[in-house]
């Protein structure tokens, strides 16, 4: 099997074995499905196809969502102004800024960890710990009262800052804690049983550890991340969740087919090749759309999940640990491609 493959050369390439669950999938059924690795070194325990991992900003995408669902419920409006839909102060923000621009990573605000100039998430807690960091409010003292980076819709600059404030907006309108919406209405109506903001202190069965490694040495992260995730990343979930949400959202269950394709679009230029619609990122060659795709990457966590639009094919790779999904997501891409 070529995936298998895949795997191997990778971990014959690299110096720690690809640890983590790939699922691949088409209309037709399962391609591929195969855990590998460990979800507990300690104890031995066995990634399996079930076992649930961090996301991180993968699901940003479950943030762009409620926000639509709330836009389709009229009680908000992509154009609304952020001032009209959040009583919290920023003083130094352009008061033109949108929730367009904020679904879009083009508000112009400061991120509290900004991929521009910083590499290294788990700083962020060491003046900061980490477990005070358990609802989106709690990230306000870190970019509140920053100035602005650019005047909103000039160009993208990814920031976490911006979903943090657009989960902030679902708490305001809703009246529920922003995991409390996105479990109610999005978990649920996917049928996503093992998907959820779990706290990293109180994880459920099948959960796997996130790992860092350094050489001969690995620890977990339980102390590079927010002991909870919110609306910027964080959530926990498996490859099956991630086909269910994504058959969900494009079979016009969690959205209008309006809305759907709306939130689908292009709306900002990353690259020559790659563009963002709302909480999504798009790959388009040759004026034709090839792929959606979700990714993330924190300390001990990477995943990648895709749906290539023309063969219908489903990719869906979550890790347990850094700098791994990357090669294996592309020589599957390449595959795909090929028709191979």
């Amino acid at each position: 099997m070529q995936i298998e493959d895949i795997i191997k050369a990778y971990n014959q390439e690299k110096s720690i074995p690809f640890s983590g669950a790939v699922l691949i999938g088409n209309q037709s059924g399962t391609i591929f499905e195969q855990g590998y690795g460990y979800a507990n070194r300690s104890e031995k325990i066995k990634n399996m196809t079930n076992t649930r991992f961090g996301m991180a900003s993968g699901c940003k995408i479950f943030t762009a969502v409620a926000v639509c669902q709330l836009v389709e419920k009229r009680l908000l409006d992509f154009d609304t102004l952020l001032s009209d839909c959040l009583e919290v102060s920023f003083p130094n923000f352009d008061p033109r800024i949108t929730v367009h621009h904020l679904l879009t990573h083009s508000s112009g605000i400061s991120d509290y960890f900004d991929e521009e100039t910083m590499s290294d998430y788990a700083d962020l807690w060491k003046s900061l710990p980490m477990y005070s960091i358990n609802s989106p409010k709690c990230f306000l003292p870190m970019f509140q009262n920053n100035e602005m980076k650019f005047a909103p819709g000039d160009r993208f600059s990814y920031s976490n800052a911006g979903f943090i404030i657009l989960g902030l907006i679902v708490e305001h309108v809703t009246g529920l804690t922003f995991q409390e919406y996105v479990e109610e209405n999005i978990f649920r109506i996917c049928g996503m049983e093992d998907t959820g903001y779990f706290r990293l202190d109180q994880l459920p069965d099948r959960t796997a550890v996130g790992y860092m490694d350094s050489g001969s040495t690995w620890k977990s992260n339980i102390y590079s991340i927010p002991i909870v995730g919110g609306p910027d990343g964080g959530a926990f979930t498996t490859v099956y969740d991630l086909e269910k949400f994504w058959n969900a959202l494009m079979g016009n269950l969690l959205l209008s087919k309006n809305l759907t394709e709306m939130m689908l679009s292009p709306h900002i230029s990353y690259n020559e090749h790659t563009q963002y619609g709302y909480g999504v990122w798009i790959l388009i060659l040759n004026n034709e759309v090839i792929k959606y795709y979700v990714m993330g990457s924190d300390p001990g966590v990477e995943m990648q999940s895709s749906v290539y639009t023309k063969l219908n094919t489903h990719v869906h790779i979550l890790a347990n640990m850094e700098n791994s999904v990357g090669y294996i997501a592309r020589k599957i891409s390449e595959i795909i491609s090929s028709g191979n």
